[in-house]
């Protein structure tokens, strides 16, 4: 099985590369495909280079938009763009594929894959609601980056790890 993964410059960069570890640790052949800023928001908050990400996906140019994730017959089980700018967010609410990630993204709705959309903003406008809104109706799963507390977690991979949890179940990869 392979999965897709769009991380965008939205603040929480270290939710796209722990799931992308994760991924990998269970055996998921993982492509991904990062925005500009989201790559420079990984180094920022991360000290982590594509090169590092590397090890664990294959990695894609954002303005390639001949690469596999831009066609519906590159099978994929879903894909998960986290951490989702509102940027973003409004170009996949509007189907515009005007670059590799929301192209890859609007391929999966059109192709009734699992899409999960990890939103990373507050406060958010009634314009931000609309955009999930529509996603949601669309057939997107729509996870805010709320992680859970209940755990009572003592760090912030813990923190981190309880959102990515949540997903991986989203993609019926772990158990709920």
């Amino acid at each position: 099985m392979r999965i897709a993964v769009g991380v965008t410059g939205a603040s929480g960069a270290i939710y796209g590369y722990t799931l992308i570890k994760a991924l990998t640790e269970l055996g998921i052949e993982v492509h991904a495909v990062y925005t500009e800023m989201g790559r420079k928001v990984l180094e920022y908050e991360c000290s982590v280079t594509l090169q590092d990400i590397e090890r664990y996906a294959v990695i894609y140019d954002n303005a390639d938009l001949f690469a596999p994730l831009a066609s519906g017959s590159f099978k994929t089980g879903g894909m998960v763009v986290v951490p989702c700018s509102m940027h973003t967010l409004g170009a996949l609410a509007t189907a515009s594929g005007r670059d590799l990630l929301t192209r890859a993204a609007d391929v999966t709705l059109k192709e009734q894959r699992k899409l999960v959309v990890v939103p990373r903003e507050t406060p958010m406008t009634a314009i931000h609601v609309k955009n999930m809104l529509t996603l949601a109706q669309a057939g997107a799963v729509i996870m805010p980056a709320s992680p859970p507390f209940y755990p009572k977690p003592d760090t912030l991979d813990q923190l981190v790890d309880g959102l990515i949890r949540q997903i991986l179940s989203a993609l019926q990869l772990v158990p709920s």
